[in-house]
């Protein structure tokens, strides 16, 4: 039976013909704590849903090959050039720092003064929780599979602020596996405001080998800028950030869907982290916004829709085709 090929994938042959064989199905598992995504046998991803963590997240992200390109720590112990720092940052994640209720009093609050209402980004005392309420059944088809989840978003005290729909894409490429997350912020008790921080949004924390400080790789964005001096606070379409785990050369891109409502400027770091942060204005010290002060707001009933893309693949950015491959994305 002939199967048909989706809109992305004729993208993708079309921009960029190595992708163009039949890539290996992509399949799913939920577990009680995680949904698990394979390409055959080998694991991409593992998104963690349990009750007890503080906001889902991905780990382990894997290369072709089953490379890691995010870190390991705290999930993980004992890795090459390990770093135990930002117990927050674990491998890739979406939140942001600083979530204000209106209207709504929190008789907690956050041991970061200058967060203003709830702090989805740290895990220090009187941070917020994002708690994943309900996962539908994973479905696959050919080379990609997805789960569905609601999310509720909670203040230190355990009160709601927000929900959530999310659904995480798990595609393979071939050369590169292509993680999605669509994302569906609903101001269902009260009007929301982002409150001005860099913390945020759509983050990873990449594998320590590759890391540019005291590490082999590089990160660069969408206009070819290198590193934290020329990236950070920075508007752009994707990050990469690259280097060899081991002697493979390897990546992990985050892709910022031009049709979202807020672009990103990136809280992109040489110690390892990469964010894309569509809520930081003046105040973060973003260079591209330092005249920007209006803060993102949501009127109570509201939605706010973002897609993001995770791409992880082999070789460095020019090779895997990162730019081709974010055109593909933005087109679909």
């Amino acid at each position: 039976m002939l199967r048909t090929l989706s809109p992305f994938a004729i993208l993708v042959i079309a921009v960029c013909p190595a992708f163009a064989a039949d890539p290996a199905a992509v399949t799913a598992k939920k577990t009680e704590t995680a949904v698990e995504f394979f390409v055959g046998n080998e694991i991409v991803a593992r998104y963690h849903i349990g009750q007890g963590i503080a906001k889902p997240y991905l780990w382990p992200l894997n290369a072709p090959g089953g490379i890691p390109v995010t870190r390991g720590w705290p999930m993980e112990t004992g890795l090459p050039a390990e770093t135990k720092d930002h117990i927050h940052q674990k491998s890739a994640w979406f939140c942001h720092g600083d979530v204000i209720p209106e209207g709504l009093e929190l008789k907690s609050r956050s041991s970061d003064k200058r967060v203003k209402g709830v702090d989805f980004w740290s895990e220090t005392p009187g941070h917020g929780r994002i708690v994943v309420m309900e996962v539908e059944k994973p479905t696959a088809e050919g080379s990609q599979a997805r789960v569905a989840t609601k999310n509720e978003w909670r203040g230190p005290e355990g009160t709601k602020i927000m929900d959530e729909n999310r659904t995480i894409t798990v595609r393979n490429l071939g050369n590169a596996r292509l993680i999605i997350l669509d994302i569906d912020l609903h101001a269902s008790v009260c009007p929301i405001t982002f409150g001005d921080t860099k913390e945020g949004s759509m983050g990873v924390r990449v594998n320590d080998e590759i890391k540019v400080a005291k590490g082999n790789g590089t990160y660069v964005n969408a206009e070819g800028k290198r590193n934290e001096k020329e990236v950070w606070g920075r508007r752009s379409d994707w990050n990469d950030y690259s280097g060899k785990v081991g002697e493979k050369e390897v990546g992990i891109a985050v892709f910022d869907d031009p049709r979202n409502k807020v672009r990103a400027c990136w809280h992109s770091r040489e110690y390892g982290l990469m964010a894309a942060n569509p809520f930081g204005r003046a105040g973060s010290g973003f260079p591209d916004l330092k005249e920007e002060k209006e803060l993102f707001k949501l009127a109570k009933s509201e939605h706010l829709k973002l897609r993001y893309g995770l791409l992880l693949h082999a070789g460095d950015a020019k090779e895997a085709k990162v730019a081709e491959l974010y055109s593909a994305f933005a087109k679909e």
